[in-house]
């Protein structure tokens, strides 16, 4: 069946959260249900001497506190992603020790969520310090040896004999999350099992990441995650209270849920790490690229093993004969560090798309120019085929929609009739474009019903809306009485969503089913009789419904089988595959005071096809105004003295609000890639935020003439 162009439609569950029918896991309540608050530690590291409990038990509806004695059977934190996708790390309040500021040491069960607040504030936990490093430069802060991540031809020889040469450092700093979703879990008795209700990006954890830490068999727990408020690697798999609710809840022999306030989430969730960027690159008179050694630290904890794969993406944007990239972690006391969209490709996209610029500047080459002509035709460091690249076509487009050509190429040209300078910059980004193996359960209903469960998770990215679009092209059935099951362990093998395979997993493995379905119509009815809605081809076989699950396989040729629940499965294809934009911004600077304000952003971005324009073009949309937040508002500003984020709230640690975003115009070449799978479908989440804050520096140096190699750029930089 050829691949259908989709319309413009309406997000599937819109009127659901309009209307407040959309429940997120806090939202929804249990009989009986008590509620938690963590007591986090005050201290950087040390040892508990003991913890007072006696004022806070009085307090009336208090039901008990817990500490690190009634978890010691915890097992640690799986440290495998796979089977269930845990993130890597430490269980706590196992032990009478702090290894950061904001670990929990105390949890606090009550009645009401007052009495459960009132208590965690009235513990009074005893420590002894020790000394610590919070901060990559302080001393005890552990460096690694810097390890090779990409490499092709000889980097240095080639750097050393380049005619021309560039060396600079960037320095990203460290950001926290802050989705609209507070992070909670709640654990309920339903039907003999304990359902375990949070929002998470992979609810395989919440089973089976949770029956290793307590020691139980999977089929006791189920997850459930109907809805996120945000995703984005934060929820990747267990959170720091996730194993402590439920326990409470089974020694309770209660329901209990915990809402994590957004003070704690600075110092016990996952964020993105300081990163430092080094880049030289050679190069010919003309611009041609000759070699790049890029070389990136990044602070990590002292426990987690996140790594810094920053070279994989950059060493594939351009042709470069001769690569290598590096990296090294630096440990400290400090809470686990983990993905945030675009976790590496954003920081490495500034870094790199930042460098290249200064290069195309040093050399007198406009920078789409020098971009274009350095396009790869093969992937540069494996050789492989691209399944598809369109990233000449994205610039090309977005220079003519952005109308570059009225760039003067001097910095301070380019002033408003007011007298604001006037700067335009341009940046390209890539993403890996995977999928992962997916089950779907589809059950149509002569009554014109119809039900499906499917691997995968709704974060606001619109995948129910990319389960509705096959559906409805392929059995043209009606999106108004459609049920759409995600996140939900009880209803199909759940596994991770995250790294922008979401849609390009869901929309195979819908299709797959969906043309499966068709298949089993046209066995019942005949191919003139089954053409139509699938409904009234049920009605006229006299059948009440008819069922079909089928597994979808990744490419390279994983089953979908255990994958769905366990994680990618084996098998490397023969292409390489990546999503690719061009971001294009025009910032103007109030020459008094050096404020900035980025006044329009064009975006073109070769996503594969698009399954849904509204929620596509949404996506990018977000990725852009993530990334105006990395350019000129967002750090994480960390105390060394006692490992404390200073900034740990929205009043403090600054976001863009309306007022700080001005024009963003979207563009999706809307093209297949059907070497990928069978929908042609491919990630735009990720790949919306990767250079966008790269083409703002950029374009805040053509306006003031000043390069500013550290984020955010603030006015006094300006000054």
């Amino acid at each position: 069946m050829p691949l259908e162009q989709n319309p413009d439609r309406p997000r599937f569950d819109a009127r659901d959260k309009v209307l407040g029918k959309a429940l997120f896991a806090a939202d929804r309540q249990v009989p009986g249900l008590l509620h938690a608050m963590t007591v986090p530690a005050t201290i950087a590291k040390g040892d508990i001497e003991s913890i007072d409990t006696e004022a806070a038990s009085r307090i009336p509806g208090v039901i008990r506190i817990f500490t690190w004695r009634d978890f010691t059977d915890l097992a640690e934190t799986p440290a495998s992603r796979g089977g269930g996708g845990q993130k890597p790390g430490y269980q706590p309040m196992k032990r009478p020790s702090v290894r950061h500021r904001g670990e929990p040491v105390a949890l606090v069960v009550a009645e009401t969520l007052e009495a459960a607040i009132e208590g965690a504030e009235t513990v009074r936990p005893y420590y002894r310090p020790a000394a610590f490093a919070a901060w990559h430069d302080q001393p005890g802060a552990e460096r690694e040896p810097f390890a090779v991540d990409e490499e092709a031809g000889d980097a240095q020889a080639a750097f050393d004999a380049a005619a021309h040469k560039i060396d600079v450092r960037y320095l990203h700093p460290q950001q926290h999350h802050n989705a609209m979703e507070m992070i909670s879990t709640t654990a309920a008795f339903v039907d003999g099992k304990i359902v375990v209700m949070e929002g998470t990006q992979n609810a395989a954890a919440l089973k089976s990441g949770l029956a290793a830490v307590l020691g139980v068999e999977p089929d006791m727990l189920e997850g459930s995650s109907p809805y996120l408020g945000g995703g984005f690697g934060q929820k990747n798999g267990l959170q720091v209270q996730s194993a402590l609710v439920v326990k409470a809840a089974m020694l309770l022999k209660r329901p209990v849920k915990l809402v994590m306030p957004r003070a704690q989430l600075f110092h016990t969730a996952t964020h993105r790490p300081y990163s430092g960027h080094r880049m030289r690159i050679g190069a010919t008179p003309q611009g041609k690229l000759q070699a790049v050694l890029y070389d990136t630290e990044q602070q990590n904890s002292r426990y987690d093993q996140y790594g810094g794969a920053h070279g994989e993406h950059v060493s594939r944007m351009y042709s470069t004969p001769n690569w290598r990239s590096t990296n090294c972690r630096i440990r400290v006391d400090a809470q686990p560090v983990a993905h945030q969209r675009a976790p590496h490709e954003h920081p490495s996209s500034y870094a790199t798309e930042c460098a290249y610029d200064e290069l195309a500047y040093s050399l007198g080459v406009d920078p789409v120019a020098f971009r274009l002509a350095n396009d790869a035709l093969k992937d540069p460091i494996d050789g492989k085929p691209y399944s598809t690249r369109r990233l000449a076509d994205c610039l090309r487009r977005g220079a003519a929609l952005f109308d570059w050509e009225r760039r003067k190429s001097e910095p301070r040209s380019m002033r408003t009739k007011d007298g604001r300078l006037v700067g335009l910059g341009v940046a390209a980004g890539a993403y890996a474009a995977r999928t992962r193996p997916s089950v779907a359960r589809l059950r149509l209903r002569a009554d014109g019903t119809t039900r499906i469960a499917i691997s995968g998770h709704e974060m606001g990215q619109g995948m129910r809306s990319v389960v509705a679009a096959e559906l409805i092209n392929i059995l043209q059935i009606d999106p108004a009485r459609l049920t759409i099951e995600l996140g939900e362990t009880a209803a199909a093998p759940q596994s991770l969503t995250a790294g922008s395979w979401g849609c390009s997993s869901a929309a195979p493995a819908v299709r797959a089913v969906a043309l499966k379905m068709r298949e089993q119509l046209v066995a019942l009815v005949g191919p003139q009789e089954a053409e139509g809605p699938a409904h009234a081809v049920l009605a006229r076989a006299r059948r009440p419904f008819l069922d079909v699950e089928l597994p979808q396989a990744s490419p390279g040729g994983a089953s979908a089988g255990g994958g769905a629940s366990g994680g990618p499965g084996g098998g490397d294809p023969p292409f390489s595959a990546w999503s690719w934009i061009a971001h294009f911004a025009e910032v103007h600077v109030e020459t008094t005071t050096g404020r900035v304000r980025v006044s329009r952003v064009v975006s073109v971005a070769d996503c594969g096809r698009v399954m849904n324009h509204r929620t596509a073009a949404s996506q990018v949309r977000g990725g852009v105004v993530w990334g105006v937040g990395a350019a000129l508002r967002e750090i994480g500003e960390v105390d060394p003295r006692f490992g404390r984020v200073l900034n740990n709230d929205l009043a403090d640690y600054i976001v863009p609000v309306n007022a700080d975003i001005g024009d963003i115009e979207v563009e999706l070449l809307d093209q297949p890639d059907t070497a990928l799978n069978i929908s042609g479908a491919k990630g735009v989440g990720e790949v919306a935020m990767v250079g966008a804050t790269a083409a703002i520096v950029n374009a805040v140096y053509h306006a003031t003439g000043k390069r500013i190699r550290h984020l955010p750029i603030r006015v006094e930089d300006l000054l």
